[in-house]
């Protein structure tokens, strides 16, 4: 049975190992997803950022279910959250040939319903694949502004549709924004990794992280027992 010293000498070690560790996991020495350094916490959130982009990929589905809307005719009044945003929003359905005017904070909008909605859904996959390019020369916004303008209008459909008791259409529009638009936006510049093809790296990466709780839970513990405290539950 180890002595207090040699628990206390085994403690020292497995937290001061411990805190260099984690010093090393601060520093930019890992590399970046668009070139240079970065710390061990933005390599692992943009890894697992690109694992998670791979397996969220829904935007093909809902631009077929958008085909049955076709020829539906939609009028109705989005509120945007300022004047400012409502006229670059109906800036960007009158790229569409879809009728638009902005009054106020608001964008009276007139079309074919699944016409309008497969443009958004274009649109957000064009940012989906990280084309952002092509969304600025459609356009002449910046292409955040676009995916969350598109966003904004979902956003809007759905409460007005919920609001009038068209619960399929505002269950679809629901979906649209949290499958397509809304990923499409916090995915952008995120390069997509099939998890098989990054397997080991998946599975070093989640060993670390136990191993490196249990490094830490050890070292309390050596520490404590050498210095007679005994921990128990």
């Amino acid at each position: 049975m180890a002595s207090s010293a040699q628990l206390k000498t085994q403690g020292f070690f497995l937290l001061a190992t411990f805190f260099a560790v984690l010093a090393a996991i601060f520093m930019p020495l890992f590399p970046g997803a668009h070139g240079g350094k970065v710390n061990g916490l933005d390599y692992l959130d943009n890894f697992f950022n690109q694992l998670s982009k791979s397996s969220a990929y829904y935007i093909p589905e809902q631009i077929k279910k958008a085909e049955k809307y076709n020829g539906q005719q939609f009028t109705t009044s989005l509120k945007m959250k300022s004047a400012d945003e409502a006229a670059v929003t109906a800036k960007l359905f009158a790229a569409n040939s879809i009728i638009a005017t902005a009054e106020g904070e608001k964008v009276k909008v007139s079309g074919d319903f699944g016409a309008m909605i497969g443009v958004m859904l274009k649109d957000a996959d064009l940012m989906y694949k990280n084309d952002g390019k092509a969304l600025t020369s459609k356009y002449g916004v910046d292409e955040r502004q676009t995916v969350y303008s598109w966003y904004q209008s979902l956003a809007a459909m759905e409460k007005d549709m919920t609001k009038a008791g068209n619960f399929e259409q505002a269950k679809f529009v629901k979906n649209c924004m949290s499958k397509a638009v809304e990923p499409a936006y916090n995915y952008y510049k995120v390069e997509a990794k099939p998890v098989k093809e990054e397997m080991f790296l998946l599975i070093a990466a989640l060993a670390f992280y136990v191993v490196y709780t249990m490094w830490y839970g050890f070292g309390l513990l050596y520490l404590f027992e050498g210095a007679g405290i005994k921990l128990d539950h």
